[in-house]
């Protein structure tokens, strides 16, 4: 199987571009590992009220309405699709089909520019038991769990937004908050901060990292190394790590030039160092810039550079 243009992950990057290969009339491929479109959307259990025009109440909603316009247009994807590989020199992906608990064969797909839009994901702490957490089903949202986490003690571990943030709402739900970060100084917000640090339901410890977490059918313990280098184990009954995410760029990272942190660098166009291959959303962008718009725009722009400038492809004659 081949196509034009290759799009990996179902993400607003990669629905943006697809949208805009549809709309030019370029032969694509989306690819979603998923069962279902949308990424890191169906994450977000908060108001969507930064999108121009088009409010929501979560981002599973704004989701929702992302894949109703491709299923309009009848964009070509392909849900439950694992890239195994990428090799840009013979321009092939090998795919695998998931879904329903087994794995299918693998195929490869032949294309002449391909966009990644695979996203961020949650930096792990990656000590013992964190697996162990995750695989339990253990995955709290701030927003969505603050109510069952209400009366319990819980552990917040990051010193950014995200983690004084969470650390608020579950405080203001009724936990009781053990937030820990590893040096004494924070990125979060100063509001925030001052926030939090006034919080009588929040307790804060510096210079506190975390190396074990326990617990056999479900978290019970939590293993801070102080400041003197002793272990201190703390009863808490949910882990919440907010330390950051990472670029989830592990296909291209091979083959293109990246930062420190993995994201994959970029010019404007979404152009990577490799020619025909291009990078989008979060893959490619830092941090504090990230937004749904900023992702959708990004789509966009590939698309046209591979249509008017890359060389790569030409719409067929009048």
């Amino acid at each position: 199987m081949n196509t034009d243009v290759l799009i990996i992950g179902g993400g607003p990057a990669g629905l943006s571009a697809a949208i805009w290969c549809k709309r030019l009339n370029i032969p694509h491929i989306l690819l979603e590992r998923k069962p279902r479109l949308g990424g890191q959307l169906h994450a977000i259990h908060n108001p969507i009220v930064d999108y121009p025009g088009l409010e929501a109440a979560n981002g599973a909603e704004l989701a929702e309405r992302f894949v109703a316009h491709l299923r309009d247009i009848r964009a070509v994807v392909r849900l439950n699709a694992e890239v195994e590989k990428l090799d840009p020199d013979s321009r092939t992906a090998w795919v695998r089909e998931t879904g329903e608990g087994r794995d299918g064969p693998v195929s490869p797909i032949g294309f002449r520019a391909v966009i990644l839009a695979t996203g961020a994901r949650d930096r792990r702490l990656n000590v013992p038991g964190e697996a162990e957490m995750r695989s339990r089903g253990e995955i709290y949202s701030a927003t969505r769990d603050a109510g069952r986490l209400s009366g319990k003690r819980v552990a917040v571990v990051g010193g950014g937004d995200r983690a004084f943030e969470g650390a608020w709402l579950l405080a203001e739900a009724g936990a009781q908050v053990l937030l820990l970060h590893r040096s004494k100084r924070f990125r979060a917000r100063a509001e925030l901060i001052e926030i939090v640090t006034a919080h009588p339901r929040i307790e804060i410890r510096t210079n506190a990292v975390v190396t074990r977490i326990e617990g056999e059918r479900k978290t019970e313990t939590i293993v801070i190394r102080d400041q003197n280098g002793q272990d201190v184990r703390e009863p808490v009954e949910a882990v919440l790590v907010r330390i950051g995410v990472e670029a989830d760029s592990d296909l291209l990272r091979p083959y293109v030039r990246t930062g420190a942190d993995g994201r994959i660098v970029t010019d404007a166009t979404g152009l990577t160092s490799r020619s025909g291959c291009y990078a989008i959303g979060d893959v490619s962008t830092e941090p504090v810039y990230s937004s749904i718009v900023s992702s959708a725009g990004q789509g966009m722009a590939a698309v046209k550079h591979i249509l008017y400038h890359s060389g790569l492809y030409r719409p067929p004659g009048p």
